[in-house]
């Protein structure tokens, strides 16, 4: 085997798989950087592992043996006149402040997750923790959040989604993260609950079961709370998601 292309998490680690394979000595290769690592977006979707090549060198005549230098690819990011030995790949590991456990504080984490998320989108955001009971609220501010709430509050849904599984990642316990910006909860359980009683006048009126449109769980629960201690109406839902339903009927 003279030549062979490995891969791994960074450049260091692929040159090593690649020696062990081959057998040899790190002085008895060249190595080719073919592609760098990339922790990918956010620092874990769409990570790339380092790849190299390395290539077995012949065996250095007896007048050369002692003063023969590794020889090292141009685009191995390597420091001049340094053996390849001492390569380092150019990405590096974010730095991490540890609790007292050694583990990363899963709100700093989470935090973390989304001034990066919304740094892809091209905003700047600050973000306030409070602390509540069985919940933590993280409260995103800055310009133009409209493109970070969504159509409905979809696009923030799905970064409390994504920030709660980067927090529990980082905790040895099970936490529950509600993101919210510019007051975009409260403003939106208003909605919904005036929805609620205007479609409950109207199944009263007519005498028939009103179907609301697709509905995120927590929005269904806002329905059904406000609508639960009704006089006229019950509600339930039907359906499976994500197209589950609330319906309102008279009773």
């Amino acid at each position: 085997m003279t030549k062979v292309v490995t891969s791994g998490k960074t450049v260091e680690d692929a040159v090593k798989q690649g020696l062990s394979q081959m057998g040899v000595s790190r002085e008895r290769v060249t190595v080719n950087v073919l592609e760098q690592p990339s922790k990918g977006f956010l620092g874990w979707l769409g990570v790339k592992k380092a790849k190299v090549e390395l290539t077995l060198l012949s065996e250095p005549s007896p007048e050369t043996i002692h003063t023969a230098e590794p020889h090292v690819s141009a685009q191995a990011p390597f420091r001049a006149g340094q053996a390849v030995t001492e390569a380092e790949p150019v990405t590096r590991e974010p730095h991490i402040n540890p609790t007292s456990t050694g583990q990363a504080d899963p709100y700093e984490e989470a935090v973390r997750f989304i001034r990066e998320t919304a740094a892809g989108m091209g905003l700047d955001v600050e973000v306030d923790v409070h602390h509540r009971k069985d919940e933590s609220i993280l409260d995103i501010s800055g310009p133009s959040l409209g493109m970070l709430i969504g159509r409905r509050g979809q696009t923030l849904d799905a970064l409390q989604y994504l920030t709660n599984i980067v927090a529990n990642r980082h905790s040895d316990k099970f936490i529950r993260i509600v993101l919210d910006a510019e007051q975009f909860r409260a403003r939106r359980q208003k909605t919904l609950e005036d929805l609620a009683d205007r479609l409950a006048n109207q199944a009263i009126r007519y005498g028939k079961e009103v179907v609301l449109e697709p509905m995120p769980s927590q929005e269904r629960k806002l329905i059904h709370a406000k609508l639960q201690q009704h006089a006229q109406v019950r509600t339930y839902s039907k359906g499976d998601e994500p197209n589950r339903r609330v319906v309102i009927a008279k009773k």
